[in-house]
């Protein structure tokens, strides 16, 4: 068997930078740090960082007065932020930059009288953050046919943003369908959205020209990785989302010369590196990386983890984060 590797997969930029923020939450200030929401949408890496002592709680009521709180990569509502701040809470944000982008463009699309339109899925942490994110009426959209549906005159000023971690297609698909339901609106381009999310989606398109069954490494509430696993299904090559090497079927390799594996933006290498295993159980295997986009964007730490102790500790509760 020929197992192809997508070029680029897993982690994306603003997932290392917020596994590193609890990483290094962890050492400077010991354990328990408290991280509002799974850090990112992966059990492995939430297993990991709460076997180091990072406890993971749904709503800040779960954290202790005065104790570090993590935000996590999905961002959060402004009422959370100050809920955090009426609490005393050392508040660490590790809110994707991509993600505090689209909270910024939003907010000034507001500013200039329009309403905001929100391509996005319903109940995602992204989403949420957001709508809480916008200091007005924020519309959600999730198809192309809720475009029609919309209470707004043809003429009203209207602006819209997208989720970071939508297919590229269907975000082009409403964008283009907004286009024709509204004469006055506003928005970023599809090129616009995450860098991450494009680029692993492009290469899933490639490497589903090559392969005969399509192993997209992620986790089942991942937004993007649910999106890698459709791409492939739209192509016709069967795909299959698992978490690691363990979710592996022997019948969906029966036929099958040639495997493609990627994984989503918040799946760590060594769960692609135990799918490989798994596959090598099966027999002999020969394993290559298809050519692609070589990622080199780094994001940095917020200050309060790149500064020397003696100085964070002295000004402790003085600083809030952007």
């Amino acid at each position: 068997m020929r197992i192809i590797l997508a070029q680029p997969r897993g982690f994306c930029a603003g997932v290392v930078r917020a596994i590193e923020i609890v990483d290094r939450a962890l050492e400077r200030h010991g354990a328990p740090v408290y991280v509002r929401h799974e850090i990112v949408h992966n059990r492995h890496v939430v297993d990991n960082l709460r076997s180091k002592g990072a406890r993971f709680v749904e709503e800040l009521d779960e954290v202790p007065h005065g104790a570090v709180a993590i935000f996590s990569a999905h961002g959060v509502a402004q009422t959370v932020e100050a809920d955090a701040e009426a609490r005393g809470l050392d508040v660490l944000d590790a809110t994707c930059p991509l993600v505090t982008k689209v909270h910024v463009q939003g907010r000034q699309y507001v500013a200039q009288g329009r309403t905001l339109i929100l391509i996005g899925h319903a109940g995602h942490p992204e989403v949420e953050g957001t709508i809480g994110q916008i200091p007005g009426t924020v519309v959600l959209v999730q198809s192309e046919a809720e475009v029609a549906t919309l209470a707004l005159p043809v003429d009203a000023p209207v602006a819209y943003v997208t989720q970071t971690t939508l297919s590229v297609d269907d975000t082009r698909d409403i964008i283009d369908a907004l286009h024709r339901r509204f004469t006055d609106i506003v928005g970023p381009d599809t090129r616009d959205i995450c860098y991450a999310t494009q680029n692993r989606q492009a290469a899933v398109r490639e490497l589903s020209k090559q392969v005969d069954v399509l192993l997209v490494v992620g986790a089942t509430n991942s937004s993007n990785s649910n999106r890698l696993c459709e791409i492939g299904a739209e192509t016709g090559v069967p795909s299959y989302l698992v978490a690691d090497g363990s979710e592996l079927k022997a019948d969906w390799f029966a036929n099958a010369q040639t495997v493609g594996i990627t994984a989503g933006a918040s799946a760590p290498e060594e769960m692609v590196k135990h799918v490989i295993s798994a596959l090598r159980a099966l027999g002999p295997v020969e394993v290559t990386t298809m050519s692609g986009r070589e990622e080199k964007v780094e994001f940095k730490l917020p200050a309060k983890l790149t500064k020397p102790l003696a100085a964070a500790t002295a000004s402790a509760g003085a600083l809030r984060e952007d």
